[in-house]
């Protein structure tokens, strides 16, 4: 589990779509960490054999996730299975996350990494919706993000909004075109630099603040990703380093390893791939209670949720 004092956490995702965050495939991204060492995943892996007695040649979730299966997928999330007390997900409502790098704009800095603006991003979740041209503005900030729109087009829509609820704030998002052209100068001059609409590293900055709440440092063992070039670690190791996460976050290293030869990735995969269903299902009004009860004792608090009702049963 790590070396001296240092806690070594295997890590997964589940619905990662890149930058696309309006037309995904998924609507739901989960982030799992586990803390087992080899032998004892390696165990647990055997057991979920033993009980699914499927063919393949590597259980994935969908394994799990099947009607047939669910007895095994109860007993790996229950109170009394191998993983609970020793596992989290950080579970992330896409569209709240684009919501929320619209309203980082209001930031000197434009979209950040890390340090959303809750009491904006809240604002617009909740009375964008209500506004002819919403989703088109949604999807225009994105391409705009993506290199595929020009900021002039994002903006003409933040001044065609009328909302009385929202009049301060759309004059405030019309204010930050500077902003917004510094952050993708900044991506133009670094084709390497970490995709801001990308969830996958703010969820392992959340994963690394989480587990290191105990004062001890993290090694994380994170499945293979296109995403964690050796560039884009480095820089990660950069944001972690920011003195307001430095003194809380304490990131020894990360590598990366193949889910099929490391059963501890494996299970972060199970854990991830599970999540992203149940809180896919409650996010879309179809929970089902027994598991979404289960699945809570894992969720971090600090998940990136803006949905209230399905928030409210995917709480820890």
């Amino acid at each position: 589990m790590g070396t001296g004092r240092d806690l070594e956490i295997a890590c997964d995702e589940s619905g990662s779509e890149g930058e696309n965050l309006t037309t995904p495939v998924t609507d739901v991204f989960a982030h799992a960490g586990v803390l087992l060492d080899a032998e004892a995943a390696q165990a647990v892996i055997v057991e979920l054999r033993e009980r699914i007695r499927s063919p393949a040649t590597e259980y994935k979730a969908n394994h799990l996730l099947r009607g047939k299966h669910r007895s095994a997928l109860v007993w790996l999330l229950g109170p009394s299975g191998p993983i609970h007390g020793v596992a989290r997900v950080y579970l992330l409502e896409k569209r709240f996350f684009l919501v929320s790098r619209i309203a980082d704009l209001v930031d000197p800095y434009g979209p950040s990494l890390g340090f959303h603006r809750r009491e904006e991003t809240e604002a617009l979740y909740r009375w964008g919706p209500r506004l002819d041209g919403w989703p088109r503005l949604l999807e225009t900030f994105n391409d705009v993000i993506r290199g595929r729109a020009e900021t002039e087009a994002f903006y003409a829509q933040v001044s065609a909004l009328r909302s009385p609820e929202l009049a301060e704030l759309l004059e405030r998002l019309g204010a930050t075109r500077p902003n917004l052209e510094t952050a993708l100068a900044r991506r133009a001059d670094d084709p390497r630099a970490i995709p801001v609409l990308d969830p996958l590293i703010p969820a392992i900055v959340q994963g690394v603040l989480a587990w290191s709440s105990g004062g001890r440092s993290v090694s994380i063992i994170h499945d293979q990703q296109t995403t964690l070039s050796e560039e884009r670690i480095v820089e990660l190791k950069e944001i972690l380093g920011d003195p307001r996460l430095a003194a809380r976050a304490r990131l020894a290293g990360l590598t990366l390893a193949d889910s099929f030869v490391d059963a501890r990735v494996q299970m972060a995969d199970f854990l991830a791939g599970v999540a992203r269903k149940i809180a896919s299902e409650e996010l879309n009004g179809r929970g089902d209670a027994e598991l979404t009860e289960l699945l809570r004792h894992y969720v971090d608090p600090a998940s990136l949720w803006g949905h209230a009702p399905s928030w409210s049963r995917l709480r820890p």
